[in-house]
């Protein structure tokens, strides 16, 4: 029966989404607007050629992610890495118990989109905007970003990776990343960074704000990442629940503290 549910979910109903983002997407695009409202009820700046747009704007991501967040019953911070044009920020910005966002884009068009959303909802007060990336040394890189799809951006390198690369970004350490995570409050983590969760995740350990990351929601494509070799980090680092949504090769995990 579970498994029933879960092919309706996230193969029939999302792919319906898709559908309907591909049929509707050129009429809203006609229409102009100088803003849009998402699914999810937030306010983005049109970027119709981008597909990661039109999945934010139709929903396409589902509600597993947005619900955690807008759920969560206390005090919290949300740490965005991999924001895109800022999704999940805004989200979070929703619920009044998320104090402070800290949000990490380093390709320079997405992030200019990002602050623009961010403002657009209202949300700059409480909102930290970091150009950066975070990987297992700090200076510069190229990073491939395909400008009809910038969900898809990456620096694993992997097989097959989609973009015309040639951008560059600036990269930074688990020492120049703890001062940025700096404060008391729980902090609850996404990660999408397209391959490179594993080296994200490690540099967060080595931080000392990491003892106060409470949950970390991260992508798995089992095509380019291993979801044992993440579970595992986490464990070593003291989470011991471990919540999977999606089904097949490219699905989220929930990982928390006991």
């Amino acid at each position: 029966m579970a498994s029933l549910a879960a092919f309706w979910r996230y193969g029939v109903v999302k792919t319906a989404r898709k559908l309907k983002a591909a049929a509707l997407s050129p009429l809203m695009a006609a229409r102009g607007d100088d803003a849009v409202r998402s699914a999810y009820g937030v306010l983005m700046v049109p970027n119709w050629q981008d597909t990661t747009f039109r999945y934010c704007i139709f929903g396409t991501y589902g509600r597993d992610l947005a619900d955690l967040l807008l759920g969560q019953r206390e005090d919290f911070v949300f740490v965005d890495i991999g924001a895109n044009q800022g999704l999940y920020s805004l989200i979070a910005a929703q619920n009044p118990r998320c104090r402070k966002i800290i949000a990490f884009e380093p390709v320079p068009t997405t992030h200019a989109r990002l602050a623009a959303n961010v403002a657009l909802n209202g949300g700059a007060a409480r909102t930290a905007l970091h150009l950066l990336a975070i990987a297992d040394s700090a200076g510069e890189v190229t990073i491939n970003v395909a400008p009809d799809h910038t969900g898809t951006a990456t620096l694993a390198g992997r097989e097959g990776a989609s973009g015309s690369g040639g951008v560059t970004i600036e990269t930074i350490d688990a020492p120049l990343l703890d001062p940025l995570l700096a404060g008391d409050l729980p902090m609850f983590v996404k990660i999408d960074v397209e391959g490179l969760e594993a080296v994200v995740i490690a540099e967060l350990a080595k931080t000392p704000s990491f003892a106060r990351v409470s949950a970390i929601f991260y992508e798995v494509d089992d095509r380019w990442a291993s979801a044992g070799e993440i579970e595992a980090l986490l464990r070593a680092a003291g989470f011991t629940r471990f919540a999977k949504y999606g089904r097949g090769h490219h699905y989220d995990v929930l990982a928390s503290r006991s």
